[in-house]
């Protein structure tokens, strides 16, 4: 397997399913990952161009995730994160912390089939 242009980490086995389908569809592969610790050993090892976050990845530590991704890729790959609406706190906490799109939920469904090719796009 070729290495993904991208990582996710989610553990809804579903919307999981959705976001990698969507990929294949595009010719953009995309990688999933269950756990924190897994998506920073393949983006040492596969150095992703983006990186797709779930905000409500269970014990999801945003701040050392993104200093463990920079230190792992040696440069930051984009980062993508989407959210619950109604959690806008966690949607401005991503934002700050350095997230280069942060989106509800359901915008970043809307957008994925359009955007995911930039999102995961070479710098």
């Amino acid at each position: 397997m070729a290495d993904p242009a991208g990582l996710l980490l989610s553990d809804d086995l579903i919307f999981t399913s959705r976001i990698v389908g969507v990929g294949q569809d595009l010719g953009v592969p995309v990688r999933a990952c269950r756990t924190v610790d897994e998506l920073v050993r393949l983006a040492g090892e596969v150095k992703p161009a983006g990186v797709i976050l779930d905000l409500q990845h269970p014990g999801l530590d945003l701040p050392t995730l993104l200093a463990d991704l920079r230190e792992r890729c040696g440069e930051m790959p984009r980062v993508v994160a989407y959210g619950a609406h109604v959690e806008a706190a966690t949607l401005r906490a991503a934002r700050q912390a350095g997230c280069d799109v942060v989106l509800p939920r359901s915008a970043f469904v809307e957008r994925l089939p359009a955007d995911l090719p930039a999102w995961l796009a070479p710098a």
